[in-house]
C-alpha cells in the first residue's frame, strides 16, 4: 500500500497513480480507504477538482519513502553499496535551502561519505541537466512530468505567515484572511515567473488563493526574511526557515488556524537504469536529515 499511495501523492490524482501502476481507479482508491482506516487519519482530502495531502499524508509519505528507500538500497547493494561511493557530485538547489539544511550538517555527509566531493551551486532557475552536467536539483513544489527525469521526493515544508512583535504592535493581529486587506504584506518575486507569488491556504478543504497586495516585494530569500524582521509588513515563508525565529520570539505565528497546503521537497535527476551511487548517497542522506528535522521545524508551530 505504501507504493499505491506514494504514486496518488506524486500524480496527485488517483486517476495519474492508477494509469502509473497500470490499475483500476477504483484499486487505487479502495486501497486509500483501507490504509485510512487502518492508520485512523486521514491522508488525502478529495474535492471535486483537485486532491490535497494532509499535513498527517505527508507525513506518512515521508516515512514511506524513508522505508522504500531503504528496500531500494537493499537493492542496490548487490551491485556495491553507497558507504563506498566516490567522485564529484554536482548538484544545484535553493540558496535558502542550502544555507539553512544542507551547509550546517555538511560535516556529517563528508564524514559518511568522504570520497565525494561536492560542487553546489545555488540557485531556483529551470536547469537542463544534462546539457550542464548538473547530476541532480533540489526543488519545491510539484515537478512536472518528464520522461527523461525522475523526481524523488525527501521531504516536504508548510508555509507560514508571520511578523514581527513590532509590526503587530502598531498594526495589530490579523484575525482572519479578510484583515489581509488592510495590513502590510510584504511580497516574494520568484525567479521562475518573475511575478509575486499568491498566498495558498487551505479553507474548508480546498485551496484558497490570496493575491498580494505588497507594499514591499523582493526576489531573495535571506532579504524577505530579514523583511519579517525588521517588522516591514507580514510575510510568508517555509517552516524550516521560520522555526528559529519563532523560537527566540523574533517573528510570531500569526493566522495559525488556516493550514498550509505542503509543499513537496524533490531530488530530481536524470533518468538511468544505474542510478550513480553519488546521487543515491545524497538522496538518502538529504531524505533522513529533512525527517529529523521535521519535528524540529514543526515544533514552534505547535505551541501556537
Amino acid at each position: 500500500m505504501m507504493q499505491i499511495f506514494s504514486r496518488v501523492v506524486e500524480a496527485q490524482s488517483f486517476a495519474g497513480a492508477a494509469k502509473a501502476l497500470s490499475e483500476p481507479r477504483s484499486t487505487v482508491s479502495r486501497a486509500i480507504q483501507s490504509l485510512e482506516s487502518a492508520l485512523g487519519a486521514t491522508l488525502v482530502q478529495r474535492t471535486t477538482r483537485a486532491l490535497h495531502v494532509t499535513p498527517n499524508g505527508s507525513l506518512y509519505y515521508d516515512h514511506c519513502q524513508l522505508v522504500l528507500g531503504e528496500i531500494d538500497s537493499i537493492a542496490s547493494a548487490l551491485s556495491g553499496s553507497t558507504v563506498n561511493a566516490q567522485g564529484t557530485l554536482r548538484i544545484d538547489m535553493p540558496a535558502s535551502f542550502a544555507r539553512a539544511i544542507v551547509l550546517p550538517a555538511m560535516q556529517d555527509f563528508q564524514l559518511n561519505y568522504p570520497d565525494i566531493s561536492l560542487v553546489l551551486t545555488l540557485g531556483d532557475r529551470p536547469i537542463d541537466l544534462i546539457a550542464e552536467g548538473v547530476d541532480c536539483v533540489v526543488r519545491a513544489g510539484v515537478p512536472a512530468s518528464s520522461a527523461v527525469l525522475v523526481a524523488r521526493r525527501v521531504g516536504s515544508f508548510a508555509w507560514v505567515t508571520c511578523a514581527a512583535p513590532t509590526y503587530l504592535a502598531r498594526h495589530g493581529v490579523p484575525g482572519a484572511l479578510s484583515d489581509l486587506d488592510r495590513h502590510r504584506l510584504v511580497a516574494f518575486q520568484t525567479g521562475r515567473t518573475g511575478r509575486a507569488t499568491d498566498w495558498h491556504f487551505i479553507v474548508d478543504g480546498a485551496d484558497h488563493a490570496v493575491s498580494v497586495n505588497a507594499s514591499l516585494t523582493v526576489n531573495d530569500t535571506d532579504a524577505y526574511v530579514t523583511c519579517g524582521l525588521e517588522g516591514l509588513g507580514l510575510v510568508r515563508i517555509a517552516d524550516y526557515l521560520a522555526s528559529p525565529h519563532l523560537a527566540s520570539g523574533c517573528l510570531i505565528n500569526v493566522l495559525p488556524q488556516y493550514a498550509s497546503p505542503v509543499v513537496p521537497l524533490s531530488v530530481i535527476y536524470p533518468q538511468d537504469r544505474h542510478l550513480p551511487h553519488t546521487v543515491r548517497a545524497f538522496v538518502e542522506w538529504i531524505a533522513v536529515r529533512l525527517h529529523t528535522l521535521q519535528s524540529v521545524a514543526l515544533a514552534p508551530l505547535q505551541r501556537e
